[in-house]
């Protein structure tokens, strides 16, 4: 499909599973971004879960223009029960981390489970792994974005975190993009904390292809 990096990658993080599935089951219906966040918040949510069971889906998500040259194309969009009103929770935030999550070949990712210790999980294209995030929990969105600079000796690496709010659990904490977007909205950070969960990092080589180049760069040039 144009447009999509073309897989949904799935973390489980109770039992550290890994395993991707094509998302064009779920494109052609329901676009991408918030539309299939919803589609998967609804179809694997269970009547009466509330936001901080292990269960709870916590899913990333992009658009089919995310990483292209189409402006205001970098959305990031965040779902998962609302830990406000447990009801449905999105949010969004602007910046890198969305394209980098296509360049890495993702459209979507679906946190599950809990880790019983504090964890990051790092994404490198096809290299997907659950790290351990011991000596990072405690600390702020900034020093967790420079640490994790240091320790994967990269200086492009694209992090969401949290920070000592999400960790325990309050309902007005964001998740960061490195030092200055936020997904503030619907407590998704305290649901990120609920599940030991302190970043995801990613950093990607790919593309994304779109279907007529030389039309889509006019459309760009026509928006701008």
């Amino acid at each position: 499909l144009y447009g999509y990096a073309g897989k949904i990658l799935r973390v489980n993080l109770s039992t550290g599973q890994i395993s991707t599935q094509p998302v064009q089951e779920y494109a052609r219906k329901w676009l991408g971004g918030r539309g299939i966040n919803l589609r998967l918040l609804y179809d694997e949510s269970r009547p009466g879960i509330t936001p901080f069971e292990p269960n709870n889906p916590l899913i990333f998500g992009t658009g089919p223009m995310t990483g292209t040259l189409v402006p205001g194309s970098c959305r990031l969009e965040v779902a998962s029960k609302n830990a406000f009103s447990n009801g449905i929770g999105s949010s969004d935030a602007g910046g890198f981390f969305a394209p980098e999550m296509k360049y890495a070949g993702y459209d979507h990712i679906v946190v599950t489970g809990r880790s019983k210790l504090p964890v990051y999980l790092w994404i490198k294209d096809e290299k997907v792994e659950i790290r351990d995030a011991t000596g990072l929990w405690g600390k702020t969105t900034w020093d967790t974005y420079e640490g994790l600079r240091e320790e994967l000796s990269d200086d492009n690496i694209q992090v969401a975190s949290i920070g000592p709010a999400g960790e325990n659990l309050v309902r007005s904490a964001a998740i960061i993009m490195n030092r200055s977007r936020a997904a503030a909205k619907c407590g998704l950070a305290a649901v990120m904390g609920s599940k030991n969960l302190k970043a995801i990092v990613v950093r990607g080589t790919g593309t994304v292809d779109v279907a007529d180049p030389k039309e889509h760069m006019h459309m760009v040039k026509q928006v701008y």
